[in-house]
């Protein structure tokens, strides 16, 4: 049983969203009128300097949930189950961690950065 790539975006998006909370949450700040980007450049330089490995914990552990949601809603339910679809679960796991890492860094480090450059949030 194949994952669809629409699956693997459902179960990653929001995790990767979440995980970019550090950087983006002051551009989203920006573009709400709700600071100036000197305050939002400095938000951005603590968030991201000390708290960047705690979003990415929290992002990991979100990640790990969207997994179960989703397996549970597919029907595995109890150990048995799991067991009968090792395969299917150890590879979509797989596929969902690589095409989350590869989201993370895309929307963080393309996306979200030309955003804060856009807005003069960083240099």
């Amino acid at each position: 049983m194949k994952t669809p790539a629409k699956d693997i975006f459902k179960i990653a998006s929001v995790p990767i969203v979440m995980a970019s909370l550090c950087c983006l949450s002051p551009v989203i700040l920006v573009l709400l009128g709700l600071s100036t980007a000197s305050f939002a450049a400095s938000l951005a330089d603590v968030l991201y300097g000390q708290y960047a490995w705690a979003f990415r914990a929290v992002g990991l552990l979100l990640l790990a949930a969207s997994l179960v949601v989703y397996f549970r809603n597919k029907g595995i339910c109890t150990i048995d189950e799991a067991k009968k679809c090792r395969n299917e679960i150890i590879n979509t796991t797989i596929v969902v961690f690589i095409a989350a890492v590869i989201g993370y860094v895309v929307f963080l480090y393309v996306i979200v950065e030309y955003a804060g450059k856009f807005l003069a949030i960083w240099q």
